[in-house]
């Protein structure tokens, strides 16, 4: 500190009472109190010719700012000399600059009040008023790692983010700033921004915003900037942070009208910012360690982006719309886009829910309708890693703009794919066939069975479903044996669903899987020749979540492959990780299958399905017939189908499953412990149902309350459906990414649905 006192002393002439230092990121930052009680700031630079010119242009932009707002701002000090920079005299490796304290408490050591954010965005735009007179050739040349019109070019640093449960949420909003700001950003006003009113920079007196400091990362950028990049920060640990952000927003709008194109892209714009705030910070992080100040706001700022992809961006559009007085987004009817769907879809294609959902985006766990509504998904398992995970979706984008076509050519994604995804299978499962739907795999499962077989009977399970073709059809008694169905075909073998609940066989402990087993066996018995193959769920989805009985398969199998039959694990809705203890449902029985469908999760969304077999079948089936599908392993579909499996492995998928599954199922269980009209809940991982009864002594159905609650729960924005021959079980299938908390929202609420209905 001598060496500092000194230095004050022989440049800027006065003497120094008391000297201390202060937190800084880039520099290092003194505060000095004279002999006369006056306060200063010296600032120390590492010293190079770019770096010296923007410190010369920031000490105009403040003198022109001082001029007219005084004592708001860091005033420049001239030294002895007359210069507002000073240079060491050690070879010019530092210079140094001498500001004028401004007083006030830090935004974020103060109380938040309505009034305090609102006199925050009259207090940026009165500045922004100034700061658009001035045009500046040093700060309008100038590029920095903080200027968010230049995200996307720090792209490659996201890899400084360790954790990718974080980096997903990052990756999701650097893919919708691409989408939604880029396109718009060449028409939007530009000036000299502060651009970095963090709570550490704002000062408050008496409630008020009443000064700003640290101009070191001032830009010629977007007028918006201002507004997002002080926002982010005011609106941590808010409950509400639309809310305040609003406040900002519309006092700000009452000194500088902001137009709709710049109020449209809000929204992202923050998000950007926080996620540029983790990225710079990890990195420097990881250059500086001992620099606590570096990672100050990191919690706070995982905290807000978790928070902020669960606002729709249409909710934040219309809050920042009617902040500043401009018309709400236009959006169709409900009812009207049904009538329109009907002109031209058919109503057997039927739609969710008393009042469906009309949908607009999505992103994880949650999915956004058009009226700004966020929707938590607990029900949707197609969207395996999360809806529209970046990953898959930039791995789409990428193949497609590259190459697309059949399998007729050789090309290295469909041999590495395979690769991955056989890898997850035990032996003898090593050859896959890809196709572009569960339904088509079903129908190909069935046909390399009968192939190989040279039989023609199948086995199926009651109530079980394997596909909209017709030959889906009729091995699915869900299908055939209810409204609109034919009956079973005469080559179609029924075993009754080994269902402890409601079976005739309780005792879960394999002796009910025996028993059974052995209802499977005298029906194979009765037919009139054997059968190609048997086919079933682990966990029979349309019978109500239904799992098989333990060593229920164990029993079956041996006597399918003794009568000259394959086995068949579909495990289109059970696969991929789901079950959380095992990555395939078969694996729950202890059993290898000779062929497993795949389909629904394994492209996130992405229509892709596949058989997985053995080389014996495989073999069978090359029989001078061509097997050809158009789409089936396409490289948009491998590169989509490895980015999921990758997803899975990165983020722990599996593990959240069994965790959160094991929770949720916890949870649901004491649900059921208070409330009598829960008979059974039931499931694995994240595949779970809960089974409504009016009359626990003859399990009578309860329909009726099955749909109050899938209904009422869609009214308070969360997303479940129900299913089972009655249809009175509630069935919860979400995307893996689902968490505890999610499972405590979801739980909580059918507490108060289920008390409300009976009081």
């Amino acid at each position: 500190m001598m060496e500092v006192k000194r230095f004050l002393e022989k440049n800027y002439g006065f003497n120094v009472d008391e000297i201390n230092i202060l937190e800084g990121y880039a520099n290092i930052n003194y505060k000095v109190k004279n002999a006369s009680g006056s306060l200063f700031v010296l600032k120390e630079y590492t010293n190079n010719q770019p770096l010296f010119n923007t410190l010369q242009a920031e000490t105009r932009v403040l003198m022109k700012l001082n001029n007219k707002l005084r004592d708001k701002f860091p005033k420049p000090v001239a030294n002895l000399s007359g210069n507002f920079l000073t240079v060491s005299d050690d070879n010019l490796k530092k210079v140094y600059r001498l500001l004028k304290w401004v007083v006030g408490d830090f935004f974020y050591q103060t109380e938040h009040t309505h009034q305090l954010f609102s006199s925050f965005g009259k207090f940026l735009a009165m500045m922004d008023m100034e700061l658009l007179q001035i045009n500046d050739e040093t700060i309008e040349a100038r590029r920095m790692d903080w200027d968010l019109q230049y995200l996307t070019e720090i792209d490659a640093r996201k890899d400084y983010i360790d954790d990718p449960n974080l980096r997903k949420y990052i990756d999701h909003f650097f893919l919708q700033f691409r989408e939604n700001v880029l396109p718009v950003l060449p028409i939007l006003r530009k000036s000299v921004i502060h651009n970095d009113a963090n709570d550490w920079n704002v000062l408050v007196k008496n409630g008020k915003v009443t000064g700003l400091i640290d101009f070191g990362d001032m830009v010629y950028a977007h007028l918006i900037q201002e507004l997002a990049v002080a926002i982010t920060y005011a609106i941590f640990d808010k409950e509400d942070p639309l809310e305040w952000a609003a406040l900002i927003v519309k006092s700000y709008n009452q000194v500088i009208q902001l137009k709709q194109e710049e109020v449209d892209i809000l929204y992202y714009l923050i998000a950007g910012r926080l996620c540029m705030s983790l990225i710079n910070s990890s990195k420097a992080k990881e250059e500086n360690p001992s620099n606590d100040y570096i990672s100050v706001s990191e919690k706070q700022a995982i905290a807000l982006l978790k928070k902020w992809v669960q606002i729709n961006p249409e909710k934040a559009k219309t809050v920042f719309r009617k902040a500043v007085g401009l018309k709400p987004l236009k959006i169709e009817s409900v009812s009207s886009s049904i009538i329109k769907r009907h002109r031209f879809i058919s109503p057997a294609q039927s739609v969710s829910y008393n009042l469906p959902v009309k949908m607009a985006g999505a992103a994880f766990q949650y999915m956004y309708d058009a009226y700004g509504n966020t929707f938590l998904d607990a029900y949707n398992n197609i969207p395996h890693v999360g809806h529209q995970h970046p990953r898959v979706v930039e791995a789409g984008q990428r193949q497609m703009a590259r190459l697309n076509t059949n399998t007729r050519y050789i090309f290295d994604i469909l041999a590495e794919y395979s690769e991955k995804l056989l890898s997850k299978f035990p032996e003898p499962l090593n050859k896959v066939f890809f196709v572009n739907s569960g339904s088509a795999a079903s129908d190909l499962a069935i046909r390399l069975a009968q192939t190989k077989t040279g039989f023609k009977n199948v086995m199926v399970l009651e109530h079980g479903y394997h596909g909209h073709t017709r030959q889906g059809i009729e091995i699915s008694h869900y299908k055939f044996g209810r409204k609109g169905g034919k009956g079973q075909a005469g080559y179609i073998l029924k075993t009754p669903i080994p269902d402890t609940f409601r079976g005739p066989y309780k005792k879960n402990d394999g002796t009910a899987g025996r028993q059974y087993a052995g209802l499977a066996k005298d029906l194979l018995k009765e037919g009139s020749a054997p059968v190609a193959a048997f086919i079933a769920e682990p966990i029979v989805g349309c019978a109500g979540q239904v799992p098989l009985a333990k060593g229920y398969l164990k029993n079956v199998y041996p006597v399918i492959r003794e009568q000259g039959g394959v086995c068949i694990s579909d495990e289109v809705q059970t696969g991929f990780g789901r079950m959380g203890s095992t990555f395939w449902g078969f694996e729950l029985q202890d059993v290898v299958p000779d062929i497993v469908v795949l389909g629904k999760p394994m492209g996130n969304g992405h229509p892709l399905a596949a058989v997985v077999t053995t080389d014996e079948i495989a073999d069978s089936f090359d029989n001078g017939m061509e097997f050809f599908s158009s789409f089936g392993g396409n490289p948009v579909s491998c590169a989509i189908g490895k980015a999921v499996l990758e997803v899975i492995e990165e983020e722990g998928l599996q593990q959240n499953a069994l965790e959160t599954g094991h929770y949720f199922l916890k949870m649901l269980n004491e649900l059921k412990n208070r409330y009598e009209v829960i008979g059974d809940v039931r499931g694995n991982g994240l595949f779970l149902g809960v089974e409504l009864i009016k009359n626990i002594e003859i399990l009578e159905h309860h329909t009726q309350l099955a749909n109050h609650l899938k209904n009422k729960m869609r009214d308070n924005f969360i997303l479940i459906s129900t299913d089972g021959p009655k249809d009175n079980i509630i069935k919860m299938k979400p995307p893996m990414c689902f968490n505890k908390q999610n499972a405590d929202i979801v739980v909580d609420r059918l507490s108060k649905l289920l008390t409300s209905y009976h009081t």
